[in-house]
Order: structure tokens, then sequence, then C-alpha cells
């Protein structure tokens, strides 16, 4: 494990894993600790990387720096902009912050890493947001792209970590390096079990940034988090995920946005509905429309989609490709059900050529083992909080 990352000594046995654990002790994130980051910021000119999961309580973490005396200079933010009121994967342009003035630089779109120039003025940058712990979503991209500039420059940057929703989970294809793209920078499985903060650590440890330069990191953990609880985000991390239920169907319904299924995008309960035209049971239906904040082009857009309702769905599998397979065999669509997007998703061809094939389920998760135990192995050194196993 790299010198320059803070850890913390988790040496006690975890218990038994429990999905839906009750909270033993008080859960505070990073950001609520600030009696032990304060004192680093004194005197710096703070550049921050956050958006709207970025607060202590109900007061937004640039709120309360600011009425501490902190010298925030500028704001970056990432998809979905500071507010997090942008469609996923519309462009935000840089602007200003109406609210206190300071000027908030994109790091989606054209420039997804801080340049030079804008980290000049920048003596500590602070990176606070919620993930959700999927690969997929690009936040953890963001994350690996400024560590980067942070190296480069020789900027030190101070984490702010906060639980992983569903950190118990670890499945999914392992990404190939090939497949590397935005939506997939490492060699992690779709569901990683990571914080943002064992992110960087792994990040840095395995020299996974450019020219295998190391960010000098310093991570205030989560108190009271472990690996084996279910954490309920209070803020909703994007447009599109707005409760629970869509947290721990996104996984592995976010695959479907490689192909000709409708992920409810346009409708109120996206990532909690499965649908298209052709869908042959009848039984169920919606049809997205355009929602202001949301979805203004969804998929099918003012077409019926017949399929799946899940938003009551208990789950008894954390991941599973039973909803894929079976969208594919009743499409009849063959390789017209893909689009380019599912191997950027999936980081790997070898998915659609599997459900192509024919596999089963059970035959293409058998394919994933080797990978995933190895890197559950890796895993382990880069853990901050007690794990499940």
């Amino acid at each position: 494990m790299p010198s320059n990352s803070t850890t913390v000594n988790t040496s006690s046995t975890p218990p038994e894993p429990a999905k839906q654990a009750p909270q033993e002790a008080p859960l505070l994130t990073g950001a609520q600790q600030t009696e032990l980051y304060l004192p680093y910021l004194q005197d710096k000119r703070v550049g921050m990387v956050v958006n709207q999961t970025s607060t202590i309580g109900k007061t937004h973490l640039v709120d309360s720096l600011l009425s501490r005396g902190v010298k925030i200079t500028m704001i970056f933010a990432p998809e979905h902009g500071f507010r997090g009121d942008a469609d996923a994967g519309a462009h935000i342009k840089n602007s200003t912050d109406s609210k206190t003035g300071l000027p908030i630089l994109s790091l989606y779109g054209s420039n997804k890493k801080p340049s030079a120039e804008q980290l000049k003025e920048v003596d500590v940058v602070l990176f606070d947001i919620q993930d959700v712990g999927v690969r997929f979503y690009t936040y953890s991209s963001t994350m690996h792209y400024v560590m980067e500039a942070c190296a480069e420059q020789n900027k030190p940057m101070l984490l702010l970590d906060r639980p992983n929703p569903i950190g118990y989970l670890i499945d999914g294809t392992v990404l190939k390096p090939q497949f590397k793209s935005f939506v997939g920078m490492n060699t992690i499985p779709i569901a990683h079990g990571l914080t943002l903060g064992e992110y960087a650590l792994m990040i840095n440890g395995e020299k996974w940034l450019k020219n295998g330069v190391q960010a000098q990191v310093k991570t205030i953990p989560v108190k009271g988090y472990n690996h084996k609880m279910f954490y309920s985000l209070p803020n909703k991390p994007s447009p599109n995920l707005p409760n629970d239920q869509s947290i721990k169907l996104y996984p592995f319904l976010c695959l479907f946005e490689g192909t000709t299924v409708s992920q409810g995008r346009g409708t109120q309960t996206p990532f909690q509905v499965i649908g298209a035209p052709y869908y042959p049971d009848k039984s169920f239906s919606f049809t997205p429309v355009p929602i202001p904040g949301m979805s203004m082009d969804p998929p099918y857009k003012n077409q019926v989609c017949y399929g799946k309702d899940l938003t009551k769905l208990n789950l008894k599998e954390n991941f599973t490709l039973s909803y894929l397979l079976d969208f594919y065999q009743k499409s009849g669509q063959k390789e017209k059900f893909f689009n380019n997007f599912f191997k950027s998703l999936a980081g790997t061809d070898e998915l659609q050529k599997q459900i192509m094939a024919g596999l089963s389920e059970k035959e293409i998760r058998a394919s994933w083992k080797t990978d995933l135990e190895a890197y559950k192995k890796m895993r382990k050194q880069y853990l901050l909080y007690p794990d499940f196993e």
C-alpha cells in the first residue's frame, strides 16, 4: 500500500454478512468530521470537486466551509453538474454559482481532467462526492482524473469519504484494459465493493494513473461504516437514481443502456422499470416522456413500452442477468439488440458473445470466477473498513 495515502487500522473481526444490517453506532461521513480536516485547509486556496451530495446535514459543504472562513477559489463539477440536475451525458458548461459567486468548471464533456492552468490558483483539492459502488457510474472516473491532475501538478488531494451503499456487492464482469473508457477506467468488476476512499488507495497502489504517477491523497474515513451494511443515501446521487431501489437494481439494469430496451428514463421510476415496444408480455406498460431535470430525450419517447415493473421487487439476488437474457431472447433481434455502448458498459466483448451464443446465466457467471477471485484478493489490501468475508 502506498505510503503517501492515509489509512486506518481495522483489525476487529467483522460480523457475518447482513445485507440490511442495523447500524450499531451513529454513522459519520468524512465531511461531517470537520475537526479532522479543517486544520488541513487553513490558509490554503481550496478547489472543491463537489455536487449536490456534498452536504453536512442539509447544508452544502461549500456553504459550510465558507462560513468557517475556508478560502475556496473554484468548484469543479462532475457529470450532472454542481447542483446535480443535468441529464446523463449532457454537456455541462463552465459557469458561476449564483449563491456564492464562485467559478464552476465542468469536469464532464471535453474537459474531464483539471488542467495545470485551472489548478494554478489552488493549493489543495478537496473531493467529496457520493458514489454508488458501480464501475460505470462516472463519479469514480472523475476522481481518477482529479488524482492524476493532482499528481502531475504536485497538488495534495483531501478526500472526504462516504459509504458505498452496496459495499457488500462484488460481482459482474471485470473490465479488460482494451475496453477502457470514461464508464470504465480500470480493471475492476461492475460492482466493486469499495468506497471512493478505498478505490483511491487502489488506484495509487496499482499505479493506474498515467505514467504510474501517485497522488498525495489524505482520506478522512467514514466513522461507523462496514461493508456488510446497506447505506440509504440522504440525497439523490443523480437525477435518474432517485431512491434505494434504483441503486440496488442499477448494477445490472444499467447494462440495458447498451441495448434496444428502455430502463425507464422518461418516467418517475428510472432504473426500476424496463421495457420495449416489441416485448410480447403486455401485462405491464409505461410511456417515456420528457421530464426536465431527469431526461428530455428518453429512448422510445412517447411510445408505449411493455416489460417489467421492478419498483417493488424484493431482490433475491443482488446481481442477475436474468432480465437481460429474457429480453434478448424475446426481442428476436440478435446482434441488433446491442449497440456499441454495451461493450463499454460490460468492459469486455465476451458478455455479448456469450449471450448471442445462447449460454445460460450460470455458464456466463462461471466465466467471471477467476477474474473476480483475483480482484477480491487484490481488494483486501486496500480496505479501510471491516469486510463481510
